[in-house]
């Protein structure tokens, strides 16, 4: 299992802020470009 603090972050381009990977981004975490908020 792969800690928290090792998995891969983004900034997000609108608020700026840091966000982590998730399971559901699997397979379009190279375009991922905006959190949730």
């Amino acid at each position: 299992m792969i800690k928290k603090g090792d998995l891969p972050s983004k900034i997000c381009l609108v608020c700026h802020r840091s966000f982590s990977w998730r399971k559901k981004w699997k397979k379009v975490w190279k375009e991922v470009k905006y959190c949730s908020k």
